[in-house]
């Protein structure tokens, strides 16, 4: 008996021994990850010497070359044939827009720039002039076919200006089957209001603010009043664009309509309702714009490390670079917008990332990319020419996982799967999160669209199954009302403010490392296994991967 047992073991030594040495191991590579590695990223990354890491700036400069010696240091390859970075064209547009907007109809009367609108333009023309153009009102805006929706039916708005409400027809109800319910589509999203308003051949596009229901009150929109914007270059791309897109205050909004004989209010109840029409307002409008356009390159930060077996298959770890530069001071007159959790702390963690990559014992199958895209405040820019020009073929790429921002809040029990009921990944992503002793919770903000708001967004559109988390809210210590308190802080005091700068007596590492290792045991599962994670049904984004996999 103890002969057999011997030579059992003696067997199953040899057989490990001689077996496949590529093969996951659960605790591998999980020992890599410190509190201090993040933290010494963090603290470089949002420095005041590299001002606030808007692109076409000294600080771009800075962030690119730290990025590029992280990366050779890990033992990463050029991720771009011989090198780690990818070009972006861009365009840096600024609209100086006139400070009133004349409206003709029954009454003539004049609306305010910054009190009552704002307005941009995505064209590169020296100057744009609207002379009594005709306002028409689209409802929400929306042609969703899989919805039975079209708010543009019948209704002619080309060469016109077109005014649209905020988020979709679904919010605010009970029915989760109409649309999402509260959850946002992409249909809610601003962004697809000015692209399908342009589809549609309008002169220009008004998104009509509600606090509510667009998630962030109009103060936030007005630091947008002729600022400069970032675009990719359109050159050559023969791509048409409204001549001025922007928002209507609610107050503006209701003046415009009463000036029409009509109430707003009952209207926007009725454009809730299927088969509602929309109407010329019988006004025109007149404004004009100068524009001043400047060309300019920022870049991608590209990295890899090759599978051993399936080089072919791509996972793609992104996370965003740029923040917002140098900027309006506060009130302690500090002007530079140093961005350490929006996103230093994301590209820390996509830093840690790779080197866990390169500790592994077994070499991953697949390829893993580490992607550090640029100009994603400003649109999500980076990623989006990334997905249009890829440098690794979109069928053959196996996931996307996205980081922006980490947890600076200490240990927390949980984790935030933002987009539930998007694909598999939430489902990889529970099981290891329960395997480490923690939770994923749902998104509690569902009707913000924070899907459709981080460059994982640009990956789900050309079919790529994305996860994306938010850092939770339950506490280790101290439970969920602190940690929500937390969270509720950072959104009033630093996000988007100079404020957001790195300070290790508010900052606690030691989640993030959660975190990250949950984000790592996701990817790693996927380098090691020969299974596709597939869109859920009800996503948005199934048909388009497999129209790709049937090609």
């Amino acid at each position: 008996m103890v002969q057999k047992i011997a030579f059992t073991a003696a067997t199953a030594c040899f057989l490990f021994a001689c077996g496949p040495k590529n093969e996951f191991d659960p605790k591998d590579g999980l020992q890599s990850f410190t509190a201090q590695g993040i933290e010494e990223h963090i603290i470089t990354l949002a420095s005041d010497e590299f001002q606030g890491r808007r692109p076409f700036t000294e600080g771009e400069k800075k962030t690119l070359t730290y990025l590029e010696a992280q990366y050779k240091a890990s033992g990463l390859e050029p991720g771009n044939e011989n090198s780690y970075l990818q070009e972006v064209p861009m365009v840096e547009i600024t609209a100086f827009a006139d400070s009133v907007l004349t409206i003709k109809g029954k009454s003539n009367y004049k609306i305010s720039g910054y009190k009552d609108y704002v307005l941009w333009t995505q064209r590169t023309d020296s100057i744009i002039r609207w002379q009594d153009e005709e306002l028409v009102f689209a409802g929400f805006g929306i042609v969703a076919p899989e919805y039975n929706w079209n708010d543009y039916e019948g209704l002619d708005v080309k060469n016109k200006i077109v005014l649209v409400m905020v988020n979709d027809p679904g919010f605010g109800g009970e029915d989760s089957t109409f649309f999402k319910g509260n959850t946002m589509t992409y249909y809610g999203r601003w962004t697809y209001k000015f692209e399908e308003a342009a589809r549609q051949g309008a002169k220009g596009c008004f998104v009509i603010h509600n606090t509510i229901p667009a998630a962030y009150p109009f103060g936030v929109v007005q630091n947008g009043w002729n600022a400069p914007h970032l675009y990719l270059d359109p050159r050559g791309k023969n791509q048409y664009f409204c001549e001025g897109v922007g928002w209507l205050s609610k107050p503006a909004t209701d003046k415009i309509f009463a000036a029409a004989g009509l109430s707003f209010n009952e209207l926007q109840t009725k454009a809730r309702q299927p088969g509602f029409k929309g109407m010329s307002l019988q006004q025109k409008i007149s404004t004009s714009m100068k524009v001043k356009s400047k060309f300019d390159k920022t870049y991608n930060v590209v990295g890899k490390i090759t599978g051993s077996e399936h080089p072919e298959e791509y996972i793609i770890y992104s996370s965003h670079w740029d923040h917002l530069g140098i900027g309006k001071k506060d009130l302690s007159g500090d002007s530079i917008y140093n961005g350490a959790y929006d996103n230093a702390s994301g590209t820390a963690g996509l830093l840690e990332l790779a080197k866990a990559f390169k500790s592994l014992k077994n070499k991953p199958k697949r390829t893993i990319i580490f992607l550090a895209v640029t100009a994603e405040e400003q649109g999500l820019w980076g990623s989006a020419y990334y997905a249009e020009n890829p440098i690794y073929p979109t069928e053959k790429t196996v996931a996307n996982i996205n980081i922006d921002g980490l947890n600076p809040y200490g240990k927390l029990n949980d984790i935030i799967v933002i987009g539930k009921g998007q694909s598999d990944l939430e489902d990889y992503l529970s099981e290891e999160a329960k395997l480490l002793g923690r939770q994923v919770v749902d998104d509690n903000e569902s009707e913000k669209g924070y899907y459709f708001r981080s460059d994982h967004f640009n990956f789900a559109k050309v079919g790529i199954p994305a996860l994306y988390t938010h850092t939770g809210s339950d506490h280790a210590e101290k439970g969920k009302a602190y940690g929500q308190q937390l969270k509720n802080e950072y959104t009033q005091k630093y996000y988007h403010q100079p404020s957001d700068a790195y300070d290790a007596s508010r900052w606690n590492l030691e989640g993030a490392v959660d975190d990250l290792k949950l984000l790592f045991q996701v990817g790693k599962r996927l380098a090691f296994e020969n299974t596709w994670p597939k869109w859920k049904d009800g996503s948005e984004f199934k048909a388009i991967r497999e129209g790709k996999e049937k090609k």
